[in-house]
């Protein structure tokens, strides 16, 4: 079985607990305005078998500790679902942590690649429709579906919001966020991250318009009050 990877990130820090590898699939259907990936978003060549990305993951087996593992991200991981359960069982027998960065929108299937997941990275868009359309030019409904599964299955989640200028950096729009991850079972942690820039060169590379070319990048002193304002709701 085979699919196609973007890159492989090893000694990683910030996709999950502990020190973790990971693995970036491409493709992806959601054309997110701040997205710093645009070289994902369509599926590629088909360039390693699951058996040649088990390999590469156990041989970083001995820096994992016991919080660290793999990660799997984008793109949007769940677009491969066959492949990433073939992967997740082989790694499951080596006693492997799995993390799944994902937006939640894939092709089903969730619940029998979710039993295999130990913990969810969930970024969130937006909380309505009429924003979450403007930022991925998707439907949010999409999303309802992975979530329920998630919830059934009682995993655990740790939730990504992008704090970009005019967009989502209001206090408004923060209390709407503190009411909607309700929707969520299982929350251990909240990220805010801050907009950045650092995709433009891809863009440019690929000749695509840059979407938020002219808005600034999200000042991270006023990203950290927002997350202490959202704390303190």
């Amino acid at each position: 079985m085979k699919s196609s990877v973007a890159s492989i990130e090893t000694f990683s820090t910030v996709d999950g607990p502990g020190i973790r590898t990971t693995v970036f699939f491409n493709e992806c259907h959601l054309r997110c305005i701040y997205c710093h990936n645009p070289e994902m978003w369509n599926k590629g060549k088909v360039n390693i078998t699951d058996n040649e990305l088990v390999e590469k993951i156990l041989n970083n087996k001995e820096y994992f500790g016991e919080d660290g593992g793999v990660t799997f991200s984008g793109g949007e991981p769940l677009l491969q679902n066959e492949f990433l359960i073939s992967v997740c069982k082989k790694l499951k027998k080596h006693n492997i942590h799995i993390a799944l960065d994902t937006a939640g929108i894939g092709i089903g299937n969730y619940e029998n690649i979710l039993k295999y997941i130990d913990l969810i990275i969930f970024d969130v868009k937006h909380t309505n429709k009429e924003g979450y359309k403007l930022i991925t030019k998707a439907n949010i409904d999409k999303v309802d579906e992975f979530i329920n599964v998630a919830n059934k299955l009682n995993k655990k989640f740790w939730i990504r919001q992008v704090i970009v200028p005019g967009i989502t950096d209001s206090i408004d729009y923060i209390k709407e966020l503190k009411e909607y991850i309700k929707i969520f079972k299982n929350v251990l942690k909240v990220e805010f991250l801050p907009f950045h820039k650092m995709g433009e060169e891809k863009y440019f590379k690929l000749g695509i318009v840059t979407p938020l070319k002219d808005v600034a990048e999200m000042d991270k002193e006023k990203c950290e009050k927002l997350y202490n304002i959202f704390l303190n709701l």
